[in-house]
């Protein structure tokens, strides 16, 4: 005959278990577990079979093993699970990638009819159409206020209707419309609320973000960055490039206002002097593009710059 464990003996082995698991995973999904059946939880347990652990609980006694845990270990970034530990959640300990742990965790959700009490959450809306009723169920859409009419023989849905807003309770009535539809509007599963990474907790959203969006955050702060440091005018390696280029162009502004100069403003200084300068030189990057077309605009810039200069020469002598 088997000898059951007593109650203090199963707490113990429950604190041994929660501290192998706390010492052997870095990685813990906290979930919510409100309406999961224990044929759905044991489901969820095959599928993360091998990679995964699911440990449920009372939240005092996984509160009170992991503080006992953290002071034995020295460990105490595991406190930071302990403010998450609030409703029917619980631990999910893992070594494979989150995200798919995650998605793993979503495929077994389970349809469930509205019972009467129930917190929607979701809105439920009832679609038009025939329902299959008879004529005599008609009196029951009426007290909820759904348009119907009579189409052979049978009761239909004229329009759309929001039977039930998300975050209201379930009523006695709307209950028994939709059982008699037989629509079963809620799933249920375990709901990932946060997760545990070596220390760091966050969002599950943040599971989502890929590299392109990592990217585009960190240059939006750079640019920031480099905003604030030429505002204030203060150095830093985000706006060196920009300040460096600011400078070049007061240098230059000063090298063609007068005599001064330096090597990097007197290939600037021999354009402004001969614009023509400038069109040879731009020429063999055109010509690179479209030969035919890059000459034809070479020999037009000539034109526009000999007659620019006639006109100068004319008023010149009127001058």
């Amino acid at each position: 005959m088997a000898v059951k464990t007593s109650r203090a003996e199963k707490k113990i082995l429950y604190d041994k278990k929660l501290c192998a698991l706390l010492s052997q995973y870095s990685q813990i999904l906290i979930v919510h577990a409100d309406n999961v059946g224990s044929t759905q939880l044991q489901s969820i347990r095959q599928g993360l079979r091998g990679h995964s652990v699911v440990l449920m609980g009372k939240n005092t006694m996984m509160k009170r093993t992991i503080k006992i845990h953290a002071e034995t270990s020295g460990n105490e970034a595991v406190n930071n699970i302990l403010p998450l530990l609030v409703g029917n959640v619980g631990l999910i300990f893992t070594k494979g990638d989150l995200k798919e742990v995650r998605e793993e965790v979503g495929k077994y959700k389970v349809g469930a009819p509205a019972r009467v009490g129930l917190v929607a959450p979701i809105d439920v809306v009832v679609p038009p159409g025939n329902t299959g009723l008879d004529p005599s169920q008609t009196s029951f859409f009426q007290v909820l206020n759904i348009p119907t009419k009579i189409n052979k023989g049978t009761v239909e849905i004229i329009t759309p209707v929001e039977l039930i807003k998300k975050g209201d309770k379930v009523g006695s009535s709307e209950a028994a419309l939709l059982s008699k539809l037989g629509i079963r509007p809620f799933s249920y599963g375990l709901v990932v609320l946060s997760v545990y990474d070596s220390g760091s907790v966050f969002s599950p959203e943040v599971l989502d973000l890929t590299e392109d969006d990592l990217v585009e955050k960190f240059a939006l702060g750079v640019s920031m960055v480099a905003s604030l440091s030429l505002a204030v005018s203060y150095p830093s390696l985000a706006a060196a490039p920009h300040m460096f280029i600011h400078a070049y162009k007061n240098a230059l502004g000063v090298a063609v206002a007068t005599e001064y100069s330096f090597p990097q403003a007197e290939q600037v200084k021999e354009f402004l002097k001969d614009p023509s300068k400038f069109v040879v030189a731009a020429a063999p990057v055109e010509a690179a593009v479209a030969p035919d077309a890059a000459a034809a605009k070479v020999e037009e810039k000539k034109e526009d710059v000999e007659e620019e200069s006639d006109d100068d020469m004319a008023l010149n002598l009127f001058d």
